[in-house]
Formats: structure tokens, C-alpha cells, sequence
């Protein structure tokens, strides 16, 4: 998630509309507090990355045996 104040916003915007088309989530505050969040019209399919299920996924011993 990253955060910007109206004013960086303003002056990012053609950048900032890309980051929600990559999944990132953006939130522009005014003042202290979150006033919009962009996040694409239709979603975002993300590829899983190499690796990602680590750890969490496991293949029994005999996986291979016929």
C-alpha cells in the first residue's frame, strides 16, 4: 500500500494510475486522513510468484508411485 497527500498525488497521477493495474493499493489523504483509495474498474489478475507457496505446500512420498 502506498499513501500520498493530495498534493503528491496531483503531481503523480499519470504514475499513480499505473500502480493499482499492478495490484498495489493506493490511498491519497486530505489532511491526516484517508479521503481516496484507486484500485482498478476490473480486477487485477495476479500471477502467484515462483516459490510463493513455500513451505505450505507439500508432496507425499509415494506421489510419484504407480
Amino acid at each position: 500500500m502506498h499513501i500520498y497527500t493530495i498534493a503528491e498525488a496531483s503531481q503523480k497521477l499519470s504514475n499513480l494510475t499505473e500502480e493499482p493495474l499492478k495490484g498495489e493499493e493506493i490511498i491519497i489523504m486530505k489532511g491526516n486522513k484517508p479521503a481516496v483509495k484507486l484500485t482498478p474498474v476490473f480486477p487485477v489478475k495476479i500471477r502467484p510468484k515462483s516459490g510463493s507457496a513455500k513451505g505450505i505446500v507439500t508432496m507425499a512420498d509415494d506421489f510419484d508411485e504407480h
